[in-house]
């Protein structure tokens, strides 16, 4: 039963855009690329998929608090972005990295007058469909 409130729960989110639940403005995604694992640990193969999506967050851009459907690593491709996550405020720039737990809540904000870009590169169920942001267990 639980499990089945789980999948319903997924798939309102899925359907309703998580409006209610977290909200991004200003920023811009585009996936770029998405491929199912294969290689070498077999134990993987075919389970789960990796994903690299492109975001632009404009002047004031910002992703609410928010979670993720599996863990991520975000690359700062240009400009900076303000990063809180355990309650703990980092500013990231160009050609920094950083890790966020799919299952910590956290946010973005673009402080600065220029739109930074960034990549994150998040790994996902295979035949995960549609956003990866979920709004927190909380809300």
């Amino acid at each position: 039963m639980k499990r089945l409130t789980v999948l319903i729960f997924v798939a309102l989110l899925y359907f309703t855009g998580y409006s209610s639940a977290q909200q991004s403005v200003g920023s811009t995604v585009n996936r770029k690329i998405e491929e199912v694992i294969s290689g070498y640990l077999t134990e993987l193969n075919g389970k789960y998929k990796l994903s690299a999506t492109e975001l632009t967050f404009e002047p004031g851009g910002y992703l609410s608090a928010h979670h993720h459907v599996g863990p991520h690593i975000v690359f700062v491709l240009s400009g900076e972005l303000t990063s809180v996550l355990n309650g703990k405020t980092t500013i990231y720039k160009t050609g920094e990295y950083f890790y966020e737990p799919g299952n910590v809540p956290h946010a973005a904000y673009n402080k600065t007058s220029s739109p930074p870009v960034v990549i994150s590169f998040d790994i996902l169920p295979a035949d995960w469909k549609g956003r990866t942001v979920l709004p927190p267990k909380s809300q």
